[in-house]
């Protein structure tokens, strides 16, 4: 039930990690790693769960993740499309301890400081994007090394990202903190759409409700209800965007057991009502009602 933490394997020729990752659908799998981590969705959407924020991805989409930041993508099946991103995984030494202390890479250092976070970069500039695509296919490692370089560079002087977590977190060095938060945000992605009683999640983290409530809102910046509204809310945009569900079947799918309640936790995360969001962005063709 706790995240994956993906242990470090280089290619021989390299210092750092770049890949092409195309699958039928990206599953849920809550993971950190020691690496920053530069994501480009080049196909798909899906949801993307990034330290406390629950938010939905599509094509486009450029994430820059700080070491230790639990995140993951998900998404479900199209029958004509993929789920398909280009990554790449790097330390922060891959050039040397002391490499973006130099003069001409000192620009970079404040990007990576606020990838602590996460960064969204909506307005990336189009070579950036034009080489993180093509990462994965270079043979040549120095080529690839000089890209990657150019791409860091690019996104430094980008001022239009945003931070992709709540101020109200930050990697916490506390092992078992850690260990009882990634355990619980595992549970409530899979039972979020039920009721949830505050008494069965503190359960999990081993701690009497009053004391996990504190925990829980000192470690994620949030209440509980706040998050698992959150969860609720992005499961309803799945299901207005992909399925011809009224609206009523579709707040009761997402865990909401009162329409006026869902309307309004609606409203305060989207800005709009669920039938305006269907309209905005309801694909161009319909899909068959969920089962």
């Amino acid at each position: 039930m706790r995240p994956r933490h993906e242990h470090w394997s280089l290619p021989e020729n390299t210092t750092f990690k770049c890949f092409l990752r195309r699958e039928k659908a990206f599953d849920f799998g809550w993971h950190y790693h020691a690496e920053y981590e530069l994501v480009l969705i080049t196909e798909g959407s899906g949801t993307r769960y990034v330290g406390t924020t629950v938010e939905p991805y599509r094509p486009g989409d450029l994430m820059l993740l700080g070491p230790d930041l639990p995140h993951t993508f998900s998404s479900v099946p199209y029958p004509t499309g993929m789920a398909e991103a280009s990554v790449v995984q790097f330390r922060h030494d891959f050039l040397g301890a002391d490499f973006f202390a130099l003069p001409q890479f000192r620009p970079v250092q404040p990007l990576l400081d606020r990838s602590a976070r996460g960064l969204l970069f909506p307005h990336a500039p189009e070579p950036a994007r034009r080489l993180l695509t093509g990462l994965p296919r270079l043979v040549d490692s120095a080529a690839a090394t000089v890209a990657l370089l150019d791409v860091l560079n690019q996104l430094a002087r980008d001022t239009d990202s945003t931070p992709l977590t709540g101020p109200g977190y930050a990697p916490t060095p506390d092992t078992e903190a850690r260990r009882r938060i990634d355990d619980i945000c595992r549970h409530l992605q899979q039972v979020h759409t039920r009721p949830v009683e505050l008494g069965e999640i503190a359960a999990i983290a081993h701690m009497a409700p009053t004391s996990f409530s504190r925990f829980f809102h000192r470690t994620m910046g949030r209440t509980l209800t706040d998050y698992v509204n959150q969860l609720r809310v992005e499961t309803a945009c799945h299901l207005l965007t992909t399925t011809d569900l009224p609206v009523t079947e579709v707040a009761a799918r997402s865990g909401f057991q009162n329409l006026s309640n869902f309307n309004r936790r609606f409203l305060r995360l989207k800005h709009m009502r669920p039938r305006d969001y269907r309209a905005a962005h309801h694909r161009g063709f319909h899909l068959p009602s969920a089962p």
